[in-house]
């Protein structure tokens, strides 16, 4: 198991989206905006949701990869520390799925 975290992949994006190498594909992107970034992101989403229906694990991977990535890119450009979303998802799983959904449908 590797020690790698979420955590270490953002301040690696954070990095490089300062670097302004012409060869890094995060500063491209974030030379291009949150609109080129999110699209990736749905790209992204996409493939993965196709990799897991055909039962492909090694593409499921590779697209999971892909996915947290341009997420934490979107992320970034929003402005948005994963911390934030770390935050969200401890909370909500201080109570049931069912009841957090419930609590989240506006009245």
């Amino acid at each position: 198991m590797s020690d790698f975290t979420l955590a270490d992949l953002e301040k690696i994006v954070a990095a490089r989206a300062k670097s302004g190498d012409p060869g890094s594909w995060t500063a491209k992107l974030f030379a291009a905006g949150v609109e080129k970034a999110a699209k990736k992101l749905g790209e992204e989403a996409v493939e993965t949701v196709i990799a897991a229906v055909a039962k492909d694990d090694k593409g499921l991977v590779s697209e999971s990869a892909d996915l947290l990535y341009h997420l934490l890119v979107v992320l970034a450009l929003a402005k948005v520390p994963l911390a934030e979303v770390m935050a969200e998802l401890e909370r909500r799983t201080a109570q049931s799925g069912v009841a957090e959904k419930a609590a989240r449908r506006p009245e």
